[in-house]
């Protein structure tokens, strides 16, 4: 699958709680003294999708397999983590693998869990971590735009195209704009990643308040939407011990314990879905007596890509991809309704796959 979010943030605001909560396992120590995640660890999860039940319920399938999305606990972060303070350098490097960073800003008080600031300011903690990305970022360009310049003169006509995108990005970081703030162009975008920017990945705040306050959310928290608003960023609030709690209970018990805290829906819903759509991520569903399953794939891929995210095979010998969308596939019935309906559509390699697809591939090798 490939597509990945790293959860990161100063020691101690409850990177590996959320991460032990998401993955339902102790795999992540959660203690409270810094870095206690050295290796970054790695849990699949799956992405809820309501959608995924019905069509397996309509289709009576045997097996229900739903889309997942991986989440990487890194090593808490400390100012001068770009200069390799604390872990920095381990930090920064597992930064550079995923595709999308969630931030976890600690908004809550607890007198029993120390704060490597000395004191809860989650706006200040977005800066610690926003700044070192920066800074890592400016030093990796300084030496680009360097190298690109001496190979512009000498007529390498990929430098000359890669030389204005640095320059333009090392003019935003000095005036304290994250790359991901940088207008980019379609045709300029291979380029662009090629840079490998950190602070050009999307972010997401994940705001991590107390019991109380994970309905509504606290003080803390409206001071960070304020400032994520300024950015785009969007913003989920948690409350990673009660996601902890909700982890270790069986599923019949979970509902009614939300309900007991305000709660329509578990805060780790909410982050992979955020995670999801951070990535520009969208599911289609294949469908059938054997088996109803999710597949992820980016917004704007085209048919026979998609048939690629499930064998090699089906995008070497694509041919077609019969089409229903979900809500004709659960107005008319399933897959035999809307065929006799006319609404099964046969689309070829140009078709753009739309979120919610029902497809069934069609293809020779």
């Amino acid at each position: 699958m490939g597509f990945n979010c790293g959860i990161v943030g100063l020691p101690n605001v409850g990177k590996s709680t959320l991460f032990n909560a998401l993955t339902a396992s102790a795999t992540a120590a959660a203690a409270n003294f810094p870095f206690c995640t050295i290796e970054p660890n790695v849990g699949r999860v799956p992405v809820p999708d309501d959608r995924l039940g019905t069509l397996a319920t309509m289709s009576r399938s045997a097996k229900i397999t739903p889309t997942q999305l991986e989440f990487v606990d890194i090593a808490g972060l400390v100012a001068g983590a770009s200069k390799g303070e604390g872990l920095g350098n381990q930090f920064l490097a597992h930064i550079r693998e995923v595709d999308a960073i969630c931030q976890v800003l600690r908004c809550f008080e607890d007198d029993d869990v120390s704060h490597v600031e000395g004191g809860v300011d989650p706006l200040r903690d977005a800066e610690i971590v926003e700044t070192e990305l920066m800074l890592a970022d400016l030093e990796s360009l300084e030496r680009r735009i360097t190298a690109l310049t001496k190979r512009a003169r000498g007529a390498d006509k990929e430098a000359a195209e890669t030389l204005p995108l640095a320059e333009r990005a090392a003019r935003a970081l000095g005036e304290g704009q994250p790359a991901r703030l940088v207008a980019v162009a379609d045709e300029e975008r291979k380029l662009w990643n090629g840079l490998q920017l950190l602070s050009a990945k999307p972010m997401l705040y994940v705001c991590n308040v107390e019991e109380a306050a994970a309905a509504t959310g606290n003080a803390w928290t409206e001071r960070v939407a304020v400032h994520a608003g300024r950015t785009g960023t969007p913003v989920v609030i948690i409350s990673a011990e009660i996601e902890a709690q909700l982890a270790a209970l069986a599923e019949d018990e979970r509902a009614a314990y939300l309900e007991s805290l305000g709660l329509t829906e578990t805060g780790l819903a909410k982050v992979i879905r955020a995670g999801y759509g951070l990535l520009e991520l969208i599911t289609f569903f294949t469908a059938g007596p054997k088996e109803s399953r999710a597949w992820t794939v980016r917004r704007g891929t085209k048919a026979p890509a998609a048939a690629g995210a499930i064998h090699s095979d089906f995008e070497r010998g694509f041919i077609r991809a019969e089409t229903i969308a979900y809500a004709d596939f659960v107005a008319l019935g399933g897959e035999q309704g809307a065929r006799e309906a006319g609404r099964m559509r046969s689309e070829g390699r140009d078709y753009v796959v739309a979120d919610g697809d029902v497809l069934l591939f069609r293809f020779n090798v």
